[in-house]
């Protein structure tokens, strides 16, 4: 049989179906404006209309057109610097609380999953983190040591000879797992919080882009492309597709793009033999590789950076699978289905941030791990436009830097890939032959 052709566009946009009856126009006047319609805008929402605050969310395309329904669906606790680096730059103290914000998060998200009646294949099967190198598995043992000792962060060790109860495959060296880590599908878990937002009452008006923010003496006057709004709060929750809507949050995060391939649907014996666990899976390179089986345990899922500079789907989609059958030799013989991006917002300082400038509340810079984190922050947002004490974070007034002559735009972006990728493939072609071979 003829395979179908490939899709340009989300697996994960399929499943949930058309979208609900949105408004088509913005009102004049609202308490709350808010700027983004994905995981950030929409817990925020529901916080303000709850709170009794008539609130609007703005898009400029469909809702949840960015990496909210783009992402691979993993949940981890979404802090990336150690609790040594934190301490280095923080305080002890403060590196403690910023480090459990993320444990909170994922905690979090699975009670809002649980709380608004969401049915978007929630599960805690774990996270597994394979080692591509020796020298990065023992590393990993030591993370788990420390982490462990210091924090009471819980994982397993798996070395090498024991890689086949996580993973149908030998390209890797053992690896770490955290079993409390989690998946969602982020189409249906955007979807539940799109139609809990507008049960709150919220407006959402897509294809509605903001196009100016002008203080006033009672708020905001916003100008969009669909008319002037008044408001008395504003919170801009774009996160990767920040624009310059406001120059001074332009400067501080870094976009980039993430790729992702569905393979066409597989033998269930397949899946079984590549993911026996159903855990996620990530991987040590510093271009990182991340990949899971569907929700339905159909087909496989495979993301990463697969380009110095910005492509397209189609560009895309031939090297992911290229690494993908790496990884998985007998996936050669299967074709792919869909092949799509999105865009995640990186930090200089590799953390989230939460804040207000310029009477702007802003949340973003999710370091590509935001689908618990974007929704707990946006939640906390919601709480501080509220003026709940309950909205304090270990996040507020951490300093938000940029750097000299960044607007952006990540001009620097191509080769810093470059480096990565030069120093992940060094550290394989230095391995013994008998190494890399198993």
């Amino acid at each position: 049989m003829t395979p179908s052709p490939m899709r340009h566009g989300s697996y994960w946009l399929e499943q949930p179906g058309p979208l609900p009856v949105l408004s088509e126009r913005p009102p004049d006047r609202v308490d709350v404006l808010i700027v983004g319609s994905g995981y950030t805008g929409l817990n925020a929402a529901l916080e303000t209309a709850r709170g009794g605050r008539s609130t609007l969310v703005l898009d400029k395309g469909d809702p949840g057109c960015g990496c909210s329904t783009r992402n691979g669906g993993h949940i981890s606790t979404s802090i990336k610097p150690s609790l040594a680096s934190l301490t280095r730059s923080f305080g002890a103290e403060r590196a403690r609380a910023i480090r459990e914000e993320g444990r909170r998060a994922l905690d979090w998200i699975e009670e809002r999953v649980r709380s608004e009646a969401i049915d978007c294949d929630f599960v805690r099967a774990g996270r597994f983190h394979a080692a591509h190198t020796p020298a990065h598995y023992e590393g990993l043992v030591r993370d788990s040591e420390r982490m462990r000792r210091e924090e009471g962060i819980l994982s397993e060790v798996v070395p090498r000879a024991e890689l086949s109860r996580e993973l149908g495959t030998d390209a890797y060296f053992g690896g770490l797992v955290y079993p409390r880590h989690a998946s969602l599908h982020p189409g249906k878990y955007h979807r539940g919080l799109l139609n809990a937002a507008l049960a709150a009452g919220v407006e959402v008006v897509g294809h509605c882009a903001a196009t100016r923010i002008e203080r006033s003496a009672g708020g905001f006057l916003v100008d969009t492309e669909k008319g002037r709004v008044i408001a008395r709060d504003v919170i801009v929750a774009t996160n990767g597709y920040t624009g310059p809507l406001l120059p001074w949050l332009q400067r501080r995060v870094i976009p980039i793009g993430s790729y992702i391939i569905a393979t066409e649907e597989l033998p269930e014996s397949v899946i079984d033999r590549l993911f026996p666990t159903n855990r996620v899976v990530s991987d040590t390179c510093r271009l990182i590789y991340y990949f899971r089986a569907a929700p339905d345990r159909r087909r496989v899922l495979f993301g990463g950076r697969v380009s110095g500079r910005e492509t397209s789907a189609a560009v895309s989609a031939p090297l992911l699978r290229d690494a993908m059958c790496r990884i998985f030799p007998e996936l050669r013989g299967h074709g792919i289905s869909h092949s799509w991006g999105g865009t995640v917002a990186y930090s200089f300082d590799e953390l989230a941030h939460v804040g207000v400038h310029d009477g702007v509340h802003y949340s973003l810079g999710y370091c590509g791990s935001g689908v618990s984190m974007a929704s707990y922050l946006g939640m906390r947002t919601g709480q501080k436009v509220l003026g709940l004490t309950e909205g304090r974070t270990a996040f507020d007034g951490l300093p938000h830097k940029t750097r000299p002559f960044y607007t952006g735009k990540p001009w620097f972006l191509p080769a810093v890939v470059s480096w990565y990728r030069w120093n992940d493939n060094r550290a394989l072609r230095n391995l013994p032959a008998a190494a890399r071979q198993g």
